[in-house]
């Protein structure tokens, strides 16, 4: 049964993000799509000992865009961030091993583009650190049709979808009646039961960027994020 997630890039996202991809034959970046303010396409967060704090991306004011549309003029944010997370996460366990492929994000690049820093972003942690096989494409790449929930299913028909993956904040606009109509098995993700892990802080934050759990547990963030489910430890 081929499963598909179809989903909006976000800039570093946290583990349930991750936890979809890994569920998923196919991941399609819905990034043709208008642009959402205060959302998680240019910001998120990071757990320091103060708590959460956010990183947010300068994309200027226009909300009259697609993502794929959001360009970043300034690029004084990478270092700033960079300096945020390397001051932050320096002294976490495995700060070290993934230095270097965070440095060649925000150091040795420039990014005009937020989809495509996302989508590199997203791509790059999904296979090369967290070792996930998803493939991954673009809703460009497709020719859908239609608006909302009739363009979705026009895109998942063309990915001839037959499990149809969703995060559960979409049960308020989505017609599951439509889903069985066009043949397609619809399944809503559970972020529940995520097992803790030292965050080196007070007070522990799930919700926060999945940098997070790769400094502090390494080679072992898959199972934080999905092992975990089929029991047996870290």
């Amino acid at each position: 049964m081929k499963s598909v997630v179809v989903l909006q890039s976000n800039y570093i996202p946290w583990k349930g993000y991750f936890d979809l991809i890994h569920d998923a034959d196919l991941f399609i970046f819905y990034d043709d799509v208008q642009y959402t303010k205060n959302d998680w396409r240019n910001r998120n967060r990071i757990q320091t000992p103060q708590g959460p704090r956010w990183l947010t991306i300068p994309v200027g004011i226009n909300t009259d865009r697609r993502i794929c549309d959001v360009e970043l003029n300034d690029p004084r944010w990478q270092a700033s961030h960079w300096d945020h997370i390397r001051q932050n996460y320096r002294k976490s366990p495995y700060f070290r091993q993934y230095k270097g492929f965070f440095e060649d994000i925000y150091c040795a690049r420039k990014w005009a583009n937020l989809s495509a820093l996302n989508q590199h972003l997203i791509q790059r942690i999904a296979i090369d650190l967290l070792g996930l096989q998803t493939r991954f494409e673009d809703s460009r790449d497709y020719a859908s049709a239609g608006a909302k929930q009739e363009r979705l299913l026009s895109l998942l028909r063309q990915a001839e979808t037959q499990r149809y993956i969703s995060g559960p904040a979409a049960r308020e606009y989505i017609d599951e009646s439509a889903f069985s109509a066009a043949g397609i098995q619809l399944e809503w993700k559970d972020y529940s039961g995520y097992p803790t892990y030292d965050q080196g802080t007070e007070t522990f934050e799930h919700g926060v960027s999945i940098l997070d759990l790769l400094f502090h547990t390494g080679p072992r963030a898959p199972w934080y994020i999905w092992g975990w489910r089929d029991g047996g430890q870290p």
